[in-house]
């Protein structure tokens, strides 16, 4: 499979037999990145803010997937369940849906605009995941510190961190180094490239967590 960053908390998961699953795709005048060409097979949204429900973008006439519940969509097995978007119960900023995939043998999770500390409630309905998809710029979500919480607990072998400053995103969120800096530097990689391939056989073994940061 394929794990493609198309900015801020917006990927395009690609399944070997042509399957695209994308993410909270975004408004351009939001976020300040543009939002690139893409289309899918699914469309999945974390919650109704305009830098990730921008379901218009994406081309294909897909299938949205906004809500909790178990989905097969053409080989690609989706989940989610509710979460909050912030620290008092969703009072300041509502829910958010953590969904995971499961592309080519491979378990993906993202986390969407989570931002709830770290529990054995959310731990236990995640699961074991290779993949976990990240918010690390704090204010709106969890910051790094909570991230890198999250990590530890769950224990995957790939983190793509999203939802960070850069120059390009223009939302007053942390940067990125607040984050990568939690971790020793022989365990953060730095692409030079917006995606990366992804096979089952990565997983086998014994692993360390490896950060992965894909570039827009």
């Amino acid at each position: 499979m394929n794990i493609k960053w198309l900015g801020h908390s917006c990927f395009a998961l690609t399944e070997s037999t042509g399957t695209v699953i994308v993410t909270d795709p975004y408004n351009a005048k939001e976020v300040g990145y543009s939002m690139p060409e893409v289309t899918a097979t699914a469309v999945t949204v974390s919650h109704p803010h305009k830098d990730h429900d921008n379901v218009a973008a994406v081309k294909g006439s897909p299938l949205l997937i906004n809500s909790i519940g178990s989905y097969e969509v053409e080989g690609v097995d989706i989940s989610s369940f509710r979460t909050f978007h912030d620290d008092a119960h969703g009072k300041l900023r509502g829910n958010n849906l953590v969904f995971t995939y499961r592309l080519d043998g491979v378990t993906v999770c993202h986390l969407g605009d989570i931002g709830e500390e770290c529990s054995a409630r959310i731990i236990d309905a995640i699961g074991a995941v290779d993949v976990l998809l990240i918010p690390v710029g704090g204010k709106y979500t969890i910051d790094a510190e909570v991230a890198k919480e999250y990590v530890d607990k769950l224990m995957p072998s790939i983190v793509i961190p999203m939802h960070y400053s850069t120059n390009d995103c223009k939302l007053n969120i942390a940067p990125l180094s607040d984050f990568v800096d939690l971790f020793d530097e022989s365990n953060v990689t730095y692409l030079e490239t917006d995606n990366i391939d992804v096979d089952r056989t990565r997983f086998d073994g014994d692993f360390e967590t490896e950060v992965i940061v894909l570039q827009k």
